[in-house]
């Protein structure tokens, strides 16, 4: 007898149909879903996160904050400030708009000569006084001179620069950096300058024309 539990071949092709399909789309599914993830983490990978990109963004924009936002070294006067209060100009800077008097006692006098003063003479009760730099920079020159003093010239970031005359012991040297506030020198007499006694020459040069140092200091 036979077995009525026994398939037949057409039972059989029957139920081959019936998962052969299923397995097609359910692999096609899994290709499909996996190629999905591989480019969503191959993109993730790739690309800078949001986290990255506002760390770079505020790391520029604050180095561009430093840069547009740094303060320029304002003009000191060229000795200790402690001293402003026993300084006196000896000698104004010549103006030629100032008024007549102005103009006159801005004239210095050599071997009957006058020249026209292009800095301010300033002295401190007669007695030499440090002489510090009135802005940072690099010493472009120290020249030695018995005749006139010793002179510091300092070059300055933005191509300002400032001149020391009538200067002793200095204590710088040509290439110098140095800092606002710097001692540079001691004032001291000239020969060329008697009438001054002891004093410092101040000066102050803007694309290398001397200016009145009054337009950025108090004198």
């Amino acid at each position: 007898m036979r077995e009525e539990n026994k398939n037949s071949p057409s039972q059989m092709n029957k139920q081959k149909k019936n998962w052969f399909w299923p397995a097609v789309y359910s692999g096609i599914a899994i290709v499909f879903v996996g190629m999905i993830w591989g480019y969503s983490a191959f993109i993730k990978n790739d690309s800078p996160s949001l986290t990255d990109s506002a760390a770079v963004d505020q790391q520029g924009d604050a180095d561009l904050v430093v840069e547009t936002n740094a303060p320029k070294e304002m003009l000191k006067y060229p000795f200790p400030e402690a001293l402003l209060d026993n300084v006196t100009v000896l000698q104004p800077f010549y103006d030629m708009e100032a008024d007549e008097a102005m103009q006159e006692d801005a004239l210095l006098v050599f071997n009957q000569t006058y020249v026209t003063n292009s800095g301010v003479s300033i002295a401190v009760d007669g007695e030499p006084f440090e002489v510090v730099a009135a802005r940072s920079g690099v010493v472009e020159e120290v020249i030695t001179d018995v005749f006139q003093g010793d002179e510091v010239v300092i070059t300055h970031a933005d191509g300002m620069q400032t001149v020391y005359g009538s200067l002793t012991e200095v204590v710088v040297k040509e290439g110098d950096e140095v800092e606002q506030g710097d001692s540079l020198a001691t004032a001291t007499q000239n020969e060329w300058n008697p009438s001054a006694g002891v004093h410092l020459h101040f000066e102050v040069l803007v694309d290398g024309e001397a200016v009145n140092p009054a337009s950025y200091l108090g004198f």
